[in-house]
């Protein structure tokens, strides 16, 4: 698999694609690439809609050469487990920080989000995620306390009696139902609208329209949350053949 850094030329080849609709996996076959490649310098470049070849091959001479500054100071990588490879894990957890931005995940709370999913404890300390950071104690404050604020991290002490900041089974769960009532709220204040303007004109009806429309998907969203919930405790299994399985593959 070829490797190194994409070219202008390379990028070109991408905008191209994206303009006539190419999945990643075409992109990256025509240019010989891994598909994770095209992913990532779309993702981190605009995302399919606004990635601009010119704009992303100055972008990433910019980190290369703030990279390169800053090399001296950067702590030495984590020891990985597993086996997995450094370089490949780092690059992955650029890449899934870039995909939680264009979500609309501010980029430090991004990035530490993507820390803790990508760590097999499934919870640091504030100390540890300054250390894998290379950030200020100030920024992984304000970072968790919008995380806790979405119901996307929680915290709990250890045996040490530190603080440690958590993303368990039931995270994407507790978000899912947490985001659910924040909705209701919004359906509540379209129907105190309606009695204002007075129902029957269009603009009534228009608030009227959008609190039927949230209370629906409300209520979709929060009934299969509820019978999803059990998927977020899976255990893989390995089969004799290396290919992990779930409970509900088996089934």
């Amino acid at each position: 698999m070829p490797g190194g850094r994409l070219t202008q030329q390379e990028r070109q080849q991408i905008a191209l694609g994206l303009a006539d609709g190419l999945a990643y996996a075409e992109i990256a076959r025509r240019l010989d690439r891994p598909t994770s490649t095209i992913t990532r310098e779309v993702m981190r470049n605009g995302g399919p809609t606004g990635y601009r070849a010119d704009l992303a091959h100055r972008a990433t001479e910019r980190r290369a050469h703030r990279r390169s500054q800053s090399a001296p100071r950067r702590a030495e990588a984590p020891p990985q487990a597993h086996g997995r490879d450094a370089e490949a894990v780092r690059e992955y957890e650029e890449m899934f920080t870039t995909v939680l931005m264009q979500a609309g995940t501010p980029k430090m709370m991004a990035r530490v989000q993507a820390c803790l999913y990508t760590t097999d404890a499934g919870s640091l300390t504030a100390a540890e995620l300054v250390q894998r950071l290379q950030v200020s104690p100030a920024s992984i404050s304000k970072a968790i306390t919008f995380l806790e604020s979405q119901g996307l991290v929680r915290r709990q002490r250890d045996e040490r009696r530190r603080e440690r900041y958590v993303v368990d089974d039931d995270i994407w769960y507790q978000a899912m139902i947490a985001s659910a009532r924040s909705l209701d709220q919004v359906t509540e204040a379209a129907r105190q609208g309606v009695a204002v303007l007075v129902p029957g004109t269009p603009a009534a009806t228009r608030l009227e329209n959008i609190a039927r429309f949230i209370d629906f998907v409300n209520e979709s969203i929060t009934r299969a949350a509820e019978q999803a919930r059990d998927v977020l405790h899976t255990r893989a299994e390995a089969t004799s053949d290396g290919v992990a399985t779930s409970g509900a593959d088996r089934e």
